[in-house]
This record gives C-alpha cells, sequence and structure tokens, in this order.
C-alpha cells in the first residue's frame, strides 16, 4: 500500500511572534532564508501577514521591500509562499474598507505571495467570502481558515458546515486554525473526516500552538483523518507557547507510516544557528522567557499562544496598579502568578457571556482586556463591567461580525442601558471606500505609490505606522527601547547588560510609547503598542499637551475622578470636540478616555455642571483616582 504524503509548512514568521514582539530584521530574514531552501523539506513557508509589516514599520524598514527580499529565494526555489489576514481587518486590528482588502491582494500577489490563509475572528462567512472573491481576483490560492475553538457552540458539525459554505464560496483550500493549541485531538480528527466527506479532494492544512499540549496527538490525529500538510516550527523557537517542532513531527509521523520528506542536518543546524544569533543580537530581550514554557492551564482560558508575549506585559503593569491600591487600603498585595490564575479564571467565566468569540486576534485580545479590567474592579472592591471599551462593545453589538453565541442577559441590559444597538447588516458596509483619501495625501506630500501601488497600500493599511515611519520617528524610538533593554537586561537576555549603546540611538530618555508626528501640517500624538504578537494599530491623537487651565470659578467643585490608570485623552477621533474650561456637562456625559491596555475606556461625568479645572494636560499619564475634570 503507498504511504499517503505528509508535507511541512515552516513558521518562521509566527515562530518569532508567538514567542516576542518582534522579527528579524530584512537582513537576517534574507540571510537565513537560502538555509531554509537547503533544507529541502518544506513544501511552504510563511512570509508575511498579520502584524508582519507593523513590525517593519517600527524597525524603520520598508515593509514592501522586506516582503519582496524575503519571498524571492522561496520563489525561485519552487517552495509556495503563504501569508495570514484577519479578512474584514486586512493585516491590522480594526476594520478595513473594501478596496483596501482589495489592493492588498494584488500587492501580496505582485510581491511574490502565493497563498492567502483568511480567517475571521468570529467564524463569520461573509468577511471570508468577500476575501477568497478579492484573493481570487488577484490570481493568489485562497485557503480559507477555520478559527477553532472549543466550546458547546463550537461543534464538529459547526466546523464542517462552515468548510463547506467556504468550499462553496471558491475557497481553494481550508485550514484548520488551532490558534490556541486547545482543539481536542479526537475531535479534530472528526472535523477533517466531515470535511473531506464532502470535499475530498480539497487540500486541508493543520495549524496549531503547543502550548497547553495537545498539538503533538492532534498533528497525528489530523493527519490520519487526511490532511495534507502541517505547520511547524524549529529549534530554538519550538514549544512553548509557539508551534511544535518539525524534528518531533517528522518522527513522529514517519514511525505512523506516512511519508515525509528528507531533512538536510547541516542546513537544519546552519538555520538553527543564525536563529540563535538574531536572539543573541536583540531579539531576544523582547521574549519574555515565560513563553518558552508549555502551560496547562491555557486549556480553560483558550488564550492564543500568540499573544502571551503582550499578555504578560500587560499583567506587570496592572499588578503594580492592583498592588498600589492594595496597599493604599492596607490590603494584602497579590503576585503576578496569583493575578494570572484569576485573569485565567475570569476568561473562562466571561467567554459565554460575551458570546463565545473565537479567541483569536483581535476578539482574544478584547476578551482578554475585558476580563482583566473585571479582575481589576473586583480586587478594588468594584462590580464587573464597570469598564467596557468601545471596541469592545463593537464586537458585542456585531460590528466586525455575528457572535457565534447569544450576550448574557445583563450585558443585554447594559448595552440598552448604554444606547447599544446590535448590528446584523454585513458589516463592511460600516467602513466605505477610502483609496482616493490616500491618495491625496500621498500627492500632498510628494510620496511615491510604489511599484504596483505597494506604498499606496501600505499607507491605507497601516496610516499612523506609515507615517510614524516616513518621519523616522518609529526608528528613533525602536532605537531608543532596543538602547534602554540593552542596557538594562530583559526578556531571555536579562542580566546580560550591554552598556555600550548603537551610536544611531536616540536618547535612552525618549519615550517610545509615544511619539509627535506632522499630518498635513497637525501635530499628532501617537501612541503605538510594541507588545503585541498581532500589534494594534497606532491611535492618532492631536498634541494639545499644555499647561492644564486654571480654574474659571472659585468655590467647591466636584471632581471626575480616573477609575483605571493609563493616559488621560480629551478625545480618540479628530471629529470629537474635546471639553474645555466653561463648558455646562450633564451627568452621563463624555469627559474624556482613559487609554489601557490598547483600548479607550470612556470617562462619564457622574454630576451635572461647568467645567472649571482640566488638572491633567491631554495626553499625560494618570493613576487611579487622579482627578481629571473639576465641575461646579
Amino acid at each position: 500500500m503507498e504511504k499517503r504524503k505528509i508535507k511541512f509548512s515552516l513558521l518562521y514568521r509566527d515562530m518569532w511572534q508567538s514567542s516576542g514582539k518582534y522579527l528579524p530584521r530584512v537582513d537576517q530574514l534574507v540571510k537565513v532564508a537560502p538555509h531554509i531552501v537547503e533544507m529541502g523539506c518544506f513544501a511552504r513557508v510563511e512570509t508575511n501577514g498579520g502584524g508582519f509589516e507593523q513590525i517593519n514599520l517600527l524597525f524603520g524598514e520598508n515593509p514592501n521591500n522586506a516582503v519582496r527580499q524575503w519571498t524571492q529565494p522561496f520563489n525561485d526555489a519552487g517552495i509556495q509562499t503563504h501569508m495570514l489576514d484577519r479578512s474584514l481587518n486586512g493585516l491590522r486590528m480594526s476594520p478595513v474598507p473594501a478596496d483596501v482588502r482589495k489592493l492588498m491582494y494584488k500587492v501580496k500577489k505582485a510581491q511574490g505571495t502565493d497563498i492567502t490563509r483568511p480567517f475571521c475572528g468570529l467564524n463569520d462567512a461573509r468577511n471570508i467570502l468577500d476575501s477568497i472573491r478579492y484573493a481570487k481576483d488577484a490570481g493568489m490560492i485562497a485557503q480559507a481558515a477555520l478559527s477553532l475553538t472549543y466550546s458547546e457552540v463550537h461543534t464538529v458539525k459547526y466546523y464542517v458546515d462552515l468548510a463547506d459554505e467556504l468550499i462553496k464560496g471558491g475557497a481553494d483550500e481550508i485550514c484548520l486554525k488551532d490558534m490556541a493549541g486547545i482543539g481536542r485531538p479526537v475531535w479534530l480528527g472528526e472535523i477533517v473526516k466531515g470535511i473531506k466527506k464532502l470535499h475530498p479532494d480539497t487540500p486541508l492544512q493543520y495549524h496549531s500552538h503547543s502550548g497547553p499540549g495537545f498539538a503533538m496527538a492532534s498533528i497525528l490525529e489530523v493527519c490520519r483523518a487526511g490532511v495534507e500538510y502541517v505547520d511547524v516550527a524549529m529549534e530554538p523557537l519550538s514549544w512553548g507557547t509557539g508551534h511544535v517542532d518539525l524534528l518531533a513531527v517528522h518522527a513522529m509521523l514517519q514511525d505512523a507510516g506516512f511519508e515525509v520528506p528528507e531533512i538536510n542536518m547541516d542546513a537544519y543546524m546552519k538555520v538553527r544557528s543564525l536563529t540563535q544569533s538574531f536572539i543573541d543580537d536583540f531579539l531576544g530581550y523582547y521574549i519574555n522567557p515565560k513563553n518558552r514554557f508549555m502551560n496547562s492551564l491555557l486549556i480553560g482560558p483558550g488564550l492564543p499562544g500568540g499573544m502571551m508575549g503582550s499578555l504578560m506585559a500587560d499583567l506587570d503593569s496592572n499588578l503594580a496598579s492592583i498592588n498600589k491600591w492594595k496597599l493604599k487600603h492596607n490590603q494584602p498585595e497579590l503576585t503576578q502568578d496569583d493575578l494570572l490564575v484569576k485573569l485565567f479564571n475570569e476568561v473562562e467565566h466571561i467567554w459565554p457571556m460575551v458570546g463565545y468569540p473565537p479567541l483569536v486576534t483581535p476578539y482574544s485580545q478584547y476578551v482578554k482586556n475585558l476580563a482583566l479590567m473585571n479582575v481589576m474592579q473586583l480586587e478594588k472592591g468594584k462590580e464587573r463591567w464597570s469598564m467596557i471599551a468601545d471596541n469592545i462593545w463593537d464586537m458585542l453589538m456585531g460590528k466586525g461580525g455575528k457572535l457565534p453565541g447569544k450576550l448574557a442577559p445583563e450585558l443585554q441590559k447594559l448595552a440598552k442601558e448604554n444606547g447599544k444597538e446590535e448590528f446584523t447588516a454585513n458589516p463592511q458596509t460600516l467602513y466605505p471606500d477610502a483609496l482616493d483619501t490616500f491618495r491625496k495625501e500621498m500627492d500632498k506630500n510628494g510620496w511615491e505609490y510604489g511599484q504596483d501601488d505597494e506604498e499606496l497600500f501600505e499607507l491605507a493599511m497601516h496610516p499612523e505606522q506609515y507615517r510614524a515611519y516616513k518621519s523616522g520617528e518609529a526608528k528613533k524610538a525602536f532605537e531608543a527601547d532596543l538602547a534602554k533593554k540593552r542596557e538594562e537586561g530583559a526578556g531571555l537576555l536579562e542580566g546580560t547588560k550591554k552598556p555600550e549603546a548603537p551610536a544611531t540611538t536616540a536618547p535612552a530618555s525618549f519615550n517610545p510609547s509615544t511619539m509627535i508626528i506632522d499630518v498635513d501640517g497637525e501635530q499628532f500624538r501617537v501612541s503605538v503598542a510594541y507588545g503585541d504578537s498581532q500589534p494594534a494599530e497606532a491611535t492618532a491623537q492631536p498634541a494639545k499637551v499644555q499647561a492644564a487651565p486654571k480654574p474659571a470659578a472659585s468655590g467647591p467643585a466636584k471632581e471626575v475622578v480616573a477609575p483605571l490608570e493609563g493616559k488621560f485623552y480629551l478625545t480618540k477621533e479628530s471629529s470629537e470636540k474635546p471639553i474645555k474650561v466653561g463648558d455646562v456637562v450633564h451627568e452621563g456625559d463624555l469627559i474624556g478616555y482613559v487609554e489601557a491596555m490598547k483600548t479607550f475606556n470612556a470617562i462619564k461625568s457622574d454630576v451635572s455642571g461647568k467645567v472649571v479645572e482640566l488638572p491633567v494636560a491631554n495626553g499625560s499619564e494618570v493613576e487611579e483616582d487622579d482627578v481629571l475634570v473639576k465641575i461646579q
């Protein structure tokens, strides 16, 4: 009997993002690529997508040049390249206009990417079907992804039916995207069998994270059930919150009777050595050592491996905030492990209540943020749901797609009280075409559209990061942050202090999380998120940071205080009008936002009257209970 072939795909991009915050620079990628080819065992290599290009921009690199150079060696060798895209959200965290989505596939095809893997964080087929159509129009292979998670609503039938709909809608292939690695092996095998029964000739590819510990058994089950391609990582970045190791999977499948390609071990050791050298160069500073371990606690909350880097960074800052409050109120402090367990338990508790969104970007971040906010409020004696950010409300109300489950009655009631209405139409209708606006900006600035309109695409997909890249501020911010890391030691390289910072670095006092850039003559403060596998967009705010106005009146005034620690902004959109001294506000009126964990939390007045003082400058750091507005 002829052995069935299993082919491997190397996740050289994702294995970095699932371990830490950054990817290798383009010169490093080009250096390692020929040796990956020389290994001779990969039919496919993941070359871009998700947060890849935002990271290039934050480095100060041109992402289009990086993608072209990185894909070229694989194109020349006949190895297929593939990318991850977020359907409605394109390559970012928030929804993208349809004309920008269409341009994305044309650009990526021209740059050498063969396959796109569109997924929807809610498994809303409408979002994925649009991407399938756009990708195929551009000449790409459309490998539609099922965002796998494990719940009472995510049944075998649910996923088989979704795959059937996507294949009938034009998908060339299906990816089983087990982003948290919590898919149970036998359950996954049944899904594969169900899809193959309906569509025996449609290729299937399995992607999993190794964190919870199911992945090796899952790979064996899905291969026996009919999967043709398996995603793998390799040392020194396999396992942990990342992905299974090539050598282990190779040996397991070979022993199980499958035909697997031979591995050139001399080339393997070259790739391994180069990857370690990139860690030692600078990337290790951004890899939390805890992300190198597997953790069965992840089975319950189902949080994906790709966001654990940012999660650990969030926990550090939020733990400090909670413990400040506890010290002030003479209560025992929490450890990071205490907070981590409380967070996992809260995610597991609220996930059914918010409609079972699959925990994948951006909804994994939203659910995690909501859970962490609940934990912080509960620890301080307050109520659950005290703070729900606008983008989380958008998820709950269907503006990104239909939730798989139903909102809990208490959240339905809260939505009604806050004037939130469910949205049931196609989400794309909320985000009109925008390329003409970006063309005008490029023309005004004298910027070239680039080969195949790739620079126009980059501005349209990542506006604030691209502007910061063009101004040079993004590179300064990164270099300053890296200089600080080298000095202090952090991540895997903690304790390896290197006082001699590169000559090109900015002063260590530069704040890398915030920068001021000029757009069309108007200054904006840009907050940049560095801590996510799939980095959140920079958020621009008018940079009106000045001394706070003095009171316009005397006498007793009521105070509106910050409910949490973060950065205070009077507005989050350029269309919003900030409050000022002399304005009359009513109870329930919006007075500003506190940005925390990459989300803007609306702050509303709990009193009515005239604004007599704004003690905090726009864009300033605030702690819980700091006075934001005084009203008389």
